[in-house]
């Protein structure tokens, strides 16, 4: 099914949901107008359609594969990634002293989202990019800078992103690839990094690897890591892709889904790279990077439930069956259960996306920390919830299909497959939630009741015109907000990651139901009233179970020991 980009969804945000009207009020990013915004979403969604999303199924079908030390694309591949360049939209959000558009980031997830649904094997590689010139712009040299952001922009080089390795996956401290000086301003590295996606392709003139490693007098743990580039060829005197590095591609994983997209197992042999930051900042230099991996990640999430929910929709509306008034499997109250969940769900975590990435916008413009705190606060739950709703949505979307879901002609299988991973990368789901309720909690719990109150006052506010919804968002928000009170008075960390994924949750449909809200006061009457009554009505009531588990401790989930939990 052709996948049709929701614009008319991201306008109808843009004005009258997520604040956007405060983005382009900003000095930074006055010339985000309103025609602007529209204008470059109509394009990006074009592109989305017409060159993305027929690349969906060819590189599924025909995975990406290792020849000769080569990794060979999925085809059509390398022309994605031209239309990709060519149109400017790896370097939307870059500084434009380097090519890139300058773009809020608000815009940049929104451009990301609707490529996810088309393709989101080949979309991973931009995403990288995006996350590597961030962390360059912050952290990195001028020299290294005025040579690589350029060709990043541009697209004529991609970046990657070397983490984990064998046994260093969540606990990157433990990683054990090695750096040494050697004389002249460069490093040596040495190690094995795993789960490298696009860590190598036929398209770029040279790939970037941001790569984590530990000097020889850097200390055990993560406060004895740097972070370096290491180009797979080495730039020659005019900065072009000289002679090969020693680096190679040892195999690429054989993965559930996100065939087109390689996933490759890497090997650094002494390879010459460059400092990247502070020695031993590498830490910190790479968390620039996955924030805006964590913030497009849950874009990803947000993308493949559009495009499972299109299918699913389309296959719903032409599947006849039963004696229904409309004579398809659409006028089914359990299909249309199906169908408005996913909708809803959707819309919600579409919502919080874009409300963390305005976030983001307002931190970048106005140096406030308040932004900056809302940034940090919304980014683990915009990740978690918008790939869970990614994976719940495309589950769904097998279901609607019933049998013909189960059979891989259909594309249906798919999405799910694709986004399944998208829970696990930069950063677990479940450590997203512990970080919500461990370091984004330090503040004693500011930054969350700052946000509850917003919520409540939007309720009071909306009481005169849509009464009962405003009352069960109001209430709902007081729940919320006993259970964070509670959260910050445990000392004991355990119990409060006993109950995170369950919290995070719970405050991800309570800011559901707060958009959907604001959605529904902007169309009085309309389908948007209609959908937030659903959502507010049959998903929102969902909070209160999960705060239940959220504040139920540690001590249940430790009750069996070791060998009972064998039996």
């Amino acid at each position: 099914m052709p996948y049709r980009a929701p614009v008319t969804d991201y306008e109808f945000l843009f004005r009258h949901v997520i604040g956007f009207d405060q983005v382009a009020g900003t000095e930074r990013f006055a010339e985000a107008s309103e025609d602007m915004v529209t204008a470059i979403l109509t394009e990006a969604g074009k592109m989305s359609e017409e060159v993305m999303s027929p690349l969906q199924r060819p590189g599924d079908l025909e995975p990406a594969r290792l020849e000769n030390g080569i990794v060979r694309t999925s085809p059509g591949f390398a022309d994605g990634w031209n239309a990709i360049a060519e149109g400017g939209w790896i370097g939307m959000s870059g500084n434009p002293e380097y090519g890139g558009m300058g773009l809020p980031m608000t815009v940049a997830t929104s451009v990301n989202e609707m490529m996810s649904a088309a393709c989101l094997s080949l979309q991973l590689a931009p995403l990288m990019s995006q996350g590597q010139i961030e962390a360059m712009e912050h952290h990195a040299s001028d020299a290294i800078k005025d040579l690589y952001l350029p060709k990043l922009m541009s697209g004529e080089w991609s970046g990657t992103m070397n983490l984990t390795e064998p046994q260093a996956g969540s606990d990157v401290g433990a990683l054990s690839s090695k750096a040494v000086p050697n004389g002249d301003g460069t490093f040596s590295v040495t190690g094995q990094k795993t789960y490298i996606s696009w860590g190598d392709n036929d398209f770029a003139k040279n790939i970037c690897h941001l790569v984590l490693a530990r000097l020889p007098d850097g200390v055990p743990g993560t406060k004895g890591i740097s972070l370096f580039v290491v180009p797979r060829n080495l730039p020659d005197d005019r900065g072009d892709a000289g002679v090969a590095n020693s680096l190679k591609v040892v195999s690429l994983e054989h993965k559930m889904g996100l065939h087109g997209s390689p996933t490759c197992v890497m090997q650094f042999d002494g390879a010459t790279g460059w400092l990247v930051g502070k020695e031993h900042g590498g830490m910190a230099a790479m968390f620039t990077m996955m924030n805006n991996a964590r913030l497009g990640v849950g874009g990803q999430g947000v993308g493949v439930a559009e495009g499972a929910y299109q299918q699913a929709l389309t296959y719903a509306l032409e599947r006849k069956q039963g004696k229904s008034a409309g004579g398809s499997i659409a006028d089914h109250a359990d299909v249309r259960r199906m169908l408005m969940s996913m909708k809803a769900d959707v819309f919600a975590a579409r919502a919080i996306l874009l409300s963390c990435a305005v976030a983001i916008d307002m931190q970048t413009a106005t140096a406030d920390a308040d932004w900056a705190a809302r940034a940090a606060f919304l980014t683990p739950i915009a990740k978690a919830f918008g790939t869970d709703t990614g994976i719940a949505v495309a589950d769904t979307g097998v279901q609607v299909h019933g049998g013909m879901g189960f059979i891989e002609d259909t594309g249906a299988a798919q999405y799910y497959r694709d986004v399944r991973v998208t829970a696990i990368y930069e950063g677990t789901n479940g450590i997203q939630a512990m970080d919500l309720v461990a370091r984004k909690m330090m503040d004693g719990g500011d930054a969350a009741a700052r946000l509850l109150d917003e919520i409540e006052d939007h309720a009071e506010h909306a009481r005169a015109t849509l009464p009962e919804l405003a009352e069960s968002v109001w209430e709902a928000t007081e729940t919320l907000r006993e259970a964070t009170e509670w959260l910050v008075d445990q000392k004991d960390m355990n119990a409060r990651f006993a109950g995170a994924v369950p919290y995070l949750r719970a405050f991800a449909r309570v800011l559901g139901g707060h958009y959907h809200l604001v959605a529904a006061l902007a169309d009085p009457d309309g389908p948007r009233e209609k959908l937030a009554r659903f959502y507010i009505n049959a998903l929102l009531p969902e909070h209160a179970g999960l705060l239940a588990q959220s504040q139920n401790g540690a001590g249940d989930l430790y009750a069996l020991n070791l060998e009972e939990l064998a039996e």
